[in-house]
């Protein structure tokens, strides 16, 4: 909206006030400043507020407002008098307003910092969180306009708006004046408020997805009138499925007599139907979109999933078409799946949902797939579909111009009937919220991403995201400190998936072998080297072990407390004509369920080679597993026999997963292997034990055609344990740190440093200036003096006193120690000027050199310490040695900021040349915990003061006994915008 005359020129319509937010309910609604040309929306808001709270608001009865108080409120100047409006449908359903106030209450300018606030929500909407959302973005906007503090007045019944003041998480004061309770907000966000923020974000955001997950009824907009085509084939899976609710068809061309189609009701439009439609799958061309949209939004309809194809991979004009498609049904209050999605599936019993072009539904499971390719999506459901493997839900979210993986994530978070999530993933949109989404959501289950386009920054269709600088391997290191397990390629998502949903979380890394083939044990053996993990040497049953020793083999190993892990290595027995016996691996299959039955509960994987016996064996294979809910210790808990059920500590029988005919160099996924009892899935609570055909054979043993892709998943799924383990008692910043630490006087040097009218590119520090601004976080940077000719140089080490370092500071030669940049240990006048002769006959003249002498710094090991704000990543503190070969190399090692003590920890010894810094070759440690509480400075620096936007300490030479920073660059800029961070909102277009 544009601001029109009347208001101040002074102060222009606030577009970036505009937002559009997920209710409680899980509807959206937009938020937005209120202009003179919603006077007749406030109006007609008004005569919707039911008497009761009309008296709540004005304290009296006011039955109507007048043409003064319309104008009162339609007209602001955004600065000292801001109104904000809640609407859907373009009509208000709620509304803010505050007046800026002095000491005594009355009407003020800045700079005072206090304003009386006033709230209103249309009785109709009242309970959906509209007020908290408000709440939000007022405080917000007031603290943009140098607000500190709200003062409310609300009468004592008016118990709904004292509770969202209360449960706002500001710091608050509440006293009973003259019949009233009067409330002051101190506005200043607190852990509290975000935590709040984000507890209600994360409700109404899972929602929002289980809305269209888990609809009562859908209807299908453009179903054919003859058999075939998309919407017609939709109608078909979505009934094949067995879906639980109603189901409608709707096409504008559908002659007056049809009644019916596929046998369902048969109408004209969503308006025709007359009941109440709670998911709307759109089937039409995208010029008819729109049309279809409004019907669905005027009649209540609560989410879209967008098949239609034409919109942002057009092109611009497509582009466009998707933005005004999204704007349009979120001013409805739906949410969007797609465009260009292939569909949504919802395997639970009480839904059965399959609202996709994909013709049958994968089995009921305990895996949760979301895709933004639809290739990518119909390849793996096809391979699950084929090894018998089963889902709880599946989006195919297309172009993503609404919900996306976040979305999934906060729903999948609590969802008890998902234990491992995997994502397909081709861009993050916001990660910053996907890292913190993903760290919570790890915690109690996994999360397995394979990111496509690492290497293209390839955004989403239609989507205006910040841009990640950051290399591919930086994602990858930032993805595992939030315990996102992440994966190369779609083969290894499901390898990994299949595992941590069907087998326990293995307690290390000890890993044991056998088999009946010693070749295909020593594979493993060396897989298990390659990948990090500790094997055991490989037991070699001999060729003519029978199925007795392997399920014997198999239970020695699972009891012995110095195993965590057990692979069995299977190959076909051969008869005495010579020839393979593969159809003994039904009996194999049911030694090592039995086996598995009795045994603690420790991860079991099978490694087979043309065992097609037991591909037939597994192929009608069922368990009497419990669903996933414990998570036992392997050195208490045990397998109970399989004909009895389950308790909560024990693991049952385990039938064996694979995939028919597979062969060792196969490069299709393995078979599944979905959750058990104690399954590395959700790791709180406990379930009943249920009926093997609604168990989805839980506890399957899964089985790989390779032994480098079985000890892959196993890997992987160590680290995630290590990492939940580690998660359950997170790191802290260290508190000692705030004694020496001087952030008010930071933010005012940083003030001074950008001036007034600061460069928005911003500006980079001389070393002086980087020295005090470092030296304010007890970072000491060690002084280097110009040294423009050798007399300049001779005093800057008379100053410093010998022995010294000459060095230049050229931007092409600076850390260039193998060009010849540096000389080191000058002991005296004779030598510093010989050197620097040779520096400039070798190199060029001082003005091009930009020679330095700095004090010599004590023996250690070079190391680089970096901190940088990506606009998309957030802020990034790195770690490396300095020098060529770790550049080369790219051994260098990320973490988000603020860092923990742990981070700090981690950091340091999870590069490939760590040995250095511990005692390599026998030379002396170094000094470890300086160079952590160096880390932890230089992160607290940068998550305090955004304005430093890139730190880079080089060298930093670690001696046994502390450390020397002997170079330092800062970068100071406007801090960049938070995306993470302000009242909740769904991007915008």
């Amino acid at each position: 909206m544009e601001p029109t005359p009347e208001q101040s020129p002074h102060h222009a319509y606030p577009d970036h006030w505009e937002a559009d937010v997920v209710l409680r309910d899980g509807g959206t609604a937009r938020i937005r400043p209120i202009t003179t040309d919603d006077a007749e929306r406030l109006v007609s808001f008004y005569e919707q507020v039911s008497d009761e709270s009309k008296y709540y608001r004005f304290f009296a009865p006011y039955p109507r407002l007048s043409a003064r108080d319309v104008h009162r409120f339609t007209h602001h100047d955004y600065v000292d008098r801001v109104g904000l409006a809640v609407t859907i449908g373009g009509e208000f359903i709620a509304t803010v307003r505050f007046d800026r106030i002095n000491d005594q209450g009355r009407p003020a300018s800045a700079p005072a910092d206090e304003a009386e606030v006033a709230f209103l929500v249309q009785d109709a909407h009242q309970g959906r969180g509209v007020a908290s959302a408000l709440l939000e973005h007022i405080a917000a906007v007031a603290r943009e306009r140098g607000i500190r503090r709200f003062a409310a007045e609300v009468l004592p019944a008016n118990n709904k708006m004292i509770k969202v003041f209360r449960d706002a998480g500001f710091t608050q004061q509440r006293s009973f004046e003259d019949g009233s309770v009067h409330l002051t907000l101190d506005l200043e966000p607190t852990a509290e408020s975000l935590a709040v923020q984000r507890a209600r974000e994360q409700r109404a955001e899972a929602r929002s997805v289980q809305r269209l997950l888990a609809p009562g009824s859908v209807a299908v907009v453009g179903v054919g009138r003859a058999p075939g085509g998309v919407g017609r084939t939709v109608l078909r899976n979505l009934l094949g499925s067995g879906f639980t609710g109603r189901a409608y068809a709707v096409n504008t061309s559908f002659p007056e007599e049809t009644e019916t189609v596929e046998g369902v009701p048969a109408h004209r439009s969503v308006g025709g139907i007359g009941e109440q439609v709670d998911l709307a799958v759109v089937a039409v061309p995208a010029d008819r979109v729109p049309e279809a949209v409004a019907d669905c939004g005027e009649h209540g309809v609560q989410g879209l999933v967008v098949l239609s194809a034409g919109y942002a991979e057009r092109g611009a004009e497509g582009r466009e078409r998707q933005r005004e498609l999204v704007r349009q049904a979120r001013s409805y209050g739906m949410r969007i799946i797609g465009p260009n999605a292939f569909g949504i599936i919802n395997t639970s019993d009480a839904v059965r949902l399959n609202a996709s072009l994909a013709p049958e539904s994968p089995k009921a499971g305990r895996i949760g797939l979301f895709t933004q390719s639809g290739a990518i999506g119909i390849a793996v459901l096809s391979g699950l579909h084929r090894r018998g493997a089963g889902l709880s839900a599946f989006i195919s979210a297309g172009n993503r111009a609404d919900v996306s993986g976040n979305d999934f994530l906060q729903y999948w978070f609590e969802d008890q009937g998902t234990d491992v999530a995997l994502l397909y993933l081709e861009s993050l949109g916001n990660p910053r919220k996907f890292t913190r989404l993903a760290r919570r959501t790890a915690a109690v289950k996994p999360v397995v991403v394979v990111k496509g386009a690492r290497h293209s920054g390839a955004n989403p269709p239609g989507h205006a995201v910040p841009v990640s600088r950051i290399p591919d391997a930086t994602v990858s290191a930032l993805m595992r400190q939030a315990g996102v397990i992440r994966v190369d390629t779609v083969t290894e998502m499901v390898d990994v998936g299949l595992l941590l949903a069907g087998q326990p979380l293995p307690d290390g890394p000890r890993v044991a072998i056998l088999g009946n083939s010693e070749s295909l044990g020593l594979l493993t053996y060396d897989a298990c080297l390659a990948e990090g993990l500790r094997p055991r040497p490989p037991r070699d049953l001999t060729t003519a072990a029978g199925p007795g020793d392997f399920r014997d083999a198999l239970a020695e190993a699972l009891a012995d407390r110095k195993c965590d892990a057990v692979i069995v290595t299977a190959i076909p027995w051969v008869g005495e004509n010579g020839e393979a016996e593969t159809g003994d691996g039904e009996v194999l299959a049911a030694a090592l369920r039995e086996a598995a039955a009795t045994g603690p509960a420790k991860p079991v994987a099978v490694v087979h080679v043309e065992m097609g016996g037991l591909a037939q064996a597994l192929a009608v294979a069922t368990s009497t597993a419990t669903p996933p809910g414990t998570r036992p210790a392997a050195s208490t808990a045990t397998r109970p026999a399989a004909s009895t059920a389950t308790p909560p500590s024990t693991r049952p029988a385990a039938p064996i997963a694979t995939e028919p005919g597979a062969r060792a160099a196969d490069p299709e996924p393995p078979a599944p292997s979905p959750a058990p009892a104690a399954s590395g899935g959700r790791g709180e609570g406990t379930a009943p034990a249920a009926p093997p055909e609604e168990v989805d054979a839980a506890g399957r043993i899964p089985a790989y055609p390779a032994a480098e892709r079985a000890v892959r998943a196993l890997a992987e799924a160590v680290k995630y344990a290590q990492w939940r383990r580690q998660a359950a008692a997170p790191g802290r910043v260290p508190e000692f740190l705030d004694d020496t630490i001087d952030e008010h006087g930071t933010a005012g040097l940083i003030e001074t440093l950008l001036g007034p009218d600061p460069d928005p590119r911003g500006r980079p520090l001389t070393h002086d200036e980087a020295r005090e601004l470092l030296a304010r976080y007890g970072v000491a940077v060690r002084p280097a003096l110009p040294a423009p000719d050798p007399e300049a140089a001779v005093a800057a080490a008379a100053k410093l006193g010998y022995p010294v370092a000459l060095k230049t500071t050229a931007p092409h030669l600076r850390h260039r120690a193998d060009l010849g940049g540096v000389r080191l240990d000058l002991a005296n006048e004779n030598a510093l000027r010989r050197a620097y002769a040779e520096l400039t006959d070798l190199l060029g003249s001082p003005a091009e050199l930009r020679p330095v002498v700095q004090a010599m710094a004590p023996r250690g090991v070079d190391t680089v310490v970096r901190a940088s704000i990506d606009a998309a990543a957030g802020a990034v503190l790195s770690f490396g040695l300095a020098g060529a070969p770790s550049e080369l190399l790219g051994d260098t090692a990320h973490r988000l900021v603020p860092a923990t003590d742990r981070d700090a920890a981690e950091l340091i010894r999870s590069i490939r040349a760590a040995p250095v810094l511990f005692g390599w070759r026998g030379a002396a440690p170094a000094d470890t915990a300086a160079l952590e509480e160096l880390l932890l400075r230089v992160s607290r620096l940068v998550d305090d003061h955004p304005e430093v936007v890139s730190v880079t300490l080089e060298p930093v030479v670690v001696a046994t006994q502390g450390l020397t920073v002997l170079g330092a660059s800062v970068r100071l800029a406007p801090p960049p915008a938070r995306s993470d961070l302000g009242p909740r909102r769904l991007p915008s277009y």
